[in-house]
């Protein structure tokens, strides 16, 4: 018997599992190699107020790796793996630095950057928006960053000292993904987070889906009495922006009011001239 098939027979893996594990780690190199490289753009997704929802309220700025082929490598392909490691602090790194860049160029943009609350304590992450804000102080109140509620939750304590420092520069902080994980309330009452995303499970086809409207109602309960904006993520269907508009969730976002885009949609392409 062949050594790889006796290890197999080990781990009680099948080539299929084996031919998956061994793809993930050839993604894993290819984006390790891409963000040395500083290889990545981001893709814009608008955010609504429910009052108007004709013009963004702000932008979510998503990365998108590109490999060595040009490819945009898919989050879901490697962030979960790269989630705990080093590789994703550099990846808040490059995100956070490419968001900033964008708030620059535009000064009447507001953006919101996705993080990890493990990057708090990578020098490379907070050294980056220090000299951000230093460099032009008044990007800090054009920034959300938005703090997974999984992450936060694991380190109640060095959120909070985090807080502390970033608001004092005008930054506004959103709780990511809410409602998916196991939040502690205890935490959450002595957090400071500006707003609270509900996570998109409760969200989709909220119109009717009786639970999903009980949950999400209990969770801008939570959010309100905490005197924080909600905002309701993967909103897909006019039926579900209706009933949340109805419901008083402050601010929507969903591919029914845009998906993401690489071509920043606040930049309309020069008119053609008429002759």
């Amino acid at each position: 018997m062949g050594r790889a098939v006796s290890d197999r027979f080990k781990n009680n893996s099948s080539p299929l599992e084996d031919a998956i594990q061994f793809q993930d780690r050839i993604t894993l190199s290819a984006v390790t190699i891409a963000v040395e490289k500083a290889s990545a753009v981001l893709a814009f997704q608008p955010i609504v107020q429910s009052q108007s929802t004709k013009v963004p309220a702000f932008y979510e700025g998503l990365i998108r790796i590109i490999d060595d082929s040009g490819r945009l490598v898919p989050l879901r392909d490697f962030m979960p793996q790269a989630e705990t490691t080093e590789l994703g602090r550099k990846i808040d790194c490059l995100s956070l630095s490419l968001g900033l860049k964008t708030l620059v160029e535009d000064p009447s943009l507001r953006l919101s950057i996705n993080m990890s609350a493990r990057s708090i304590q990578y020098p490379d992450w907070i050294n980056t928006l220090r000299r951000g804000i230093f460099d032009d102080p008044m990007v800090g109140e054009r920034l959300i960053l938005e703090i997974t509620e999984s992450s936060a939750m694991g380190m109640p304590n060095e959120v909070q000292g985090f807080m502390a420092e970033v608001q004092s520069y005008g930054i506004s902080l959103a709780l990511d993904d809410f409602g998916a994980g196991y939040t502690s309330f205890r935490y959450l009452r002595d957090f400071c987070f500006d707003m609270i995303k509900i996570d998109g499970q409760f969200i989709r086809s909220i119109a009717a889906n009786p639970d999903n409207q009980i949950l999400t109602r209990a969770l801008q309960s939570i959010a309100h009495h905490f005197d924080m904006f909600t905002v309701a993520e993967s909103v897909e269907t006019a039926d579900d922006a209706s009933f949340l508009i109805d419901l008083g969730i402050d601010c929507l976002q969903g591919y029914y009011f845009g998906a993401p885009t690489i071509a920043p949609p606040w930049k309309k392409p020069p008119s053609r001239a008429v002759r």
